[in-house]
């Protein structure tokens, strides 16, 4: 599978995708996310890879959207320039499949933060900047960061980043909790694939409910529904061979 602005790369079990527009730093287009969700979803499907890492090309990981292909010509009569037309929805796509983690490699602004928000994990280099730009621009934030960027930093944070579209420091992006972890530059990349095998590795049913039960239960109100979607998917667990095959193990090293 080819594409124009991401590339693909097996890092054995992992496969790691790039953004690739180094000449404008990664800036976002439409097209970018539908080869993103293809290339995700191929990934998807494909039993021997177990995570997927996503970092840019050159000194940025991406710089918000592409200002003329998106809202100049929006601006100019394009009403669809700013919809991907993807085939599946971003965030649902990102919460749903197999554990996913952002290695920012410089700067990330607006819809190149939003887009890795619901990632399960965020890894950033020494001296990178991150800014939620939107209100900049004169427009409002998407792809639920309004509920995820309040998840990772909490309501003061979320509302200070949004109304004021200040830049912050990976440093300070650590002490906000926006971003998981801060590592030099030339390690960026090689700690997300590392984390993100440390999570592939594991029982494949287990990730996809554990991904499930975060997504509907971190603002769940009643914790009755929460403890039943629990119930719902232990009982699936129970059944599995990965989870016969785990007990066995243990059982066998206990008798040793």
């Amino acid at each position: 599978m080819t594409f124009d602005q991401i590339l693909c790369e097996r890092r054995d079990d992992v496969l790691l995708i790039t953004l690739n527009r180094p000449d404008k730093l990664n800036a976002w287009t439409p097209l970018m996310t539908v080869e993103l969700v293809d290339a995700i979803e191929a990934a998807d499907a494909e039993p021997e890879i177990g995570a997927i890492v996503v970092t840019g090309a050159g000194r940025g990981f991406c710089a918000g959207a592409d200002i003329s292909a998106v809202f100049a010509a929006q601006i100019g009569g394009d009403a669809d320039a700013a919809m991907p037309n993807a085939a599946r929805d971003w965030v649902e796509l990102v919460r749903s499949c197999k554990p996913i983690v952002a290695a920012v490699n410089g700067p990330v602004v607006g819809i190149g933060l939003s887009m890795i928000l619901p990632f399960d994990r965020i890894v950033v280099a020494e001296g990178a900047k991150l800014s939620m730009r939107f209100v900049k621009m004169g427009v409002v934030p998407e792809l639920a960061s309004s509920m995820f960027l309040p998840l990772r930093c909490g309501w003061g944070a979320a509302a200070d980043l949004m109304l004021s579209g200040r830049t912050i420091s990976a440093e300070e992006a650590l002490g906000l909790r926006l971003a998981d972890e801060v590592v030099a530059p030339h390690a960026v990349v090689e700690v997300a694939i590392e984390r993100a095998r440390s999570y592939g590795e594991n029982p494949a049913p287990s990730l996809r409910w554990i991904k499930e039960l975060l997504t509907q239960n971190a603002n769940e109100t009643d914790t009755m529904a929460a403890q039943r979607r629990e119930g719902r998917l232990l009982m699936k667990a129970y059944a599995t061979p990965e989870h016969h095959a785990a007990v066995a193990g243990f059982l066998d090293r206990r008798k040793k």
